[in-house]
């Protein structure tokens, strides 16, 4: 493999040749999305430093001083200036750590290794690669591995040098909403300058919140989406580049004005939803508008921190209304792989008793915890009727929630008439028989407390026994 490659020979396949960042960033380069101009030192050029200068066996610290002490070989910094020659000259770049084990789906791992901005020459350049190299083995990189039970061996480093945006404004963007979990909507963050200012925590940036994004838009040019919520915050810091490379943090005051128009917002969240569509799942994502409006596309990762959602094969169009029946039940933690199959046998002798199913077609589990899929009981008049008033003697909460989504022209009535869920139940009520066990029980309560309890005993040794034989079969 060679030691350098342009993001436009880089897809999502190289992760052990490029590491994370990088692959993202040729892989959404490819797809024709707004991403700087940049290339990738590849993990062989760590390998030839790592074996060396025999990194195998040293400590963290130890390891990171031996790369920071050491010379890069002649031929790995000829291909590292030539590609940085592509840019033109003395361009300022963007110098940052794409490990293997990076921006993926089980592990961000961001900000773990090292990235330097404003970046001017090549001697910077090279130098710069080097520290990205050793902060592969600074503590908290090392820490970080550990926890997630990564092997330090495994891991490699590759290095992104791209070409700086003059930023005017930049920040992040998630393409799904981090807090409160919603798929439908972009949140951005945005700050005057460099977008480290909002990645770093420096500054308390302008936060906006996007729903509907990704529509096709008027035929005026407009993009799609609404803007449902804006915070303006104070932004007293920014980050800016010097002149020579660099960056340099500079207190503006209080400023309290959007640093960004309604119509940049939307565009922000119509390229999120392309970034998302791209990679078929929601993305944390980073960006810059230069001073000349142009807008840029600077990094994208998947989103590692959101609550799975329920999957369904049968899912035609991607909208559900899921209620959570374990929370409920007040169970807040997941439940036991032995406990969730306990409650799929209920569901399915339920599913079989009521709809002749033994996998009815509302139950499915995500996470740990059993959900039922209200969509088509939302969309019957019948189902309206009856489920939230169900729900209003055991969690209130849910039953408001439920009423205020009737008005939601997702779950637009398709079923009016009553007469198949009376039939349902009239057909269960013969089957066991209500109306004369109701009946004598109304005549001798005492009576059916009696049956009701032997019916009882006879239902648990029945378990028992089963338990006993299944045990034993096993033994």
């Amino acid at each position: 493999m060679p030691l350098v490659l342009d993001f436009s020979s880089i897809d999502a396949t190289m992760l052990d040749t490029v590491g994370g960042k990088a692959a993202n960033l040729g892989e959404l380069t490819r797809a024709g999305l707004p991403v700087p101009q940049g290339f990738c030192v590849t993990t062989d050029a760590y390998r030839m430093i790592s074996a060396t200068d025999g990194l195998a066996g040293l400590r963290p610290d130890k390891a990171r001083q031996r790369i920071l002490e050491a010379a890069v070989p002649g031929e790995l910094r000829e291909v590292i200036v030539a590609a940085y020659a592509e840019f033109g000259d003395d361009v300022s770049v963007a110098v940052r750590s794409s490990a293997t084990a990076e921006d993926l789906p089980f592990a961000s791992f961001a900000g773990q290794q090292d990235s330097y901005l404003n970046v001017v020459g090549a001697d910077a350049v090279v130098d710069a690669v080097r520290h990205c190299w050793a902060s592969l083995w600074t503590d908290r990189a090392v820490s970080y591995r550990e926890s997630n039970g990564i092997d330090h061996g495994s891991v490699h480093l590759a290095v992104v040098v791209q070409r700086m945006v003059a930023s005017a404004v930049s920040g992040v963007m998630f393409t799904a909403n981090p807090v409160t979990g919603k798929r439908d909507q972009v949140v951005i963050d945005a700050s005057p300058g460099l977008g480290e200012a909002v990645v770093s925590g420096a500054v308390n940036p302008d936060h906006f919140v996007v729903e509907g994004a990704g529509g096709a838009g008027g035929p005026d040019g407009a993009v799609g989406g609404e803007i449902v919520e804006r915070s303006l915050g104070d932004k007293r810091f920014l980050i800016c580049p010097l002149a020579g490379g660099g960056t340099e943090k500079v207190d503006i005051g209080e400023n309290h004005a959007p640093c960004l128009t309604d119509r940049q917002i939307l565009e922000l969240a119509d390229l999120g939803a392309k970034v998302q569509a791209h990679y078929g799942s929601p993305q944390d994502t980073e960006w810059a508008i230069d001073a000349w409006g142009e807008l840029h596309l600077t990094q994208s990762r998947p989103i590692t921190t959101l609550f799975p959602v329920p999957e369904r094969a049968d899912d035609h169009d991607g909208f559900h209304v899921y209620f959570c029946f374990s929370l409920a039940q007040g169970l807040e933690r997941p439940i036991t792989p032995a406990g969730l199959a306990a409650l799929r046998e209920i569901a399915g002798a339920a599913g079989r008793i009521i709809v002749g199913d033994p996998r009815p077609d509302g139950y499915t589990e995500s996470a740990g915890r059993v959900f039922i899929d209200l969509t088509n009981v939302l969309r019957s008049k019948t189902g309206r009727a009856f489920f939230p008033r169900v729900l209003d003697v055991m969690e209130a909460r849910s039953a408001q929630v439920l009423r205020g989504l009737y008005d939601d022209p997702r779950l637009s009535l398709t079923h009016t008439s009553p007469w198949p869920a009376v039939k349902r139940v009239a057909r269960l009520a013969r089957r066991f028989h209500a109306p004369s066990t109701a009946l004598r029980a109304l005549a001798n309560p005492e009576a059916a407390v009696r049956r009701a309890r032997r019916t009882e005993m006879k239902l648990l040794q029945t378990a028992e026994k089963k338990t006993i034989e299944e045990a034993c079969a096993t033994a």
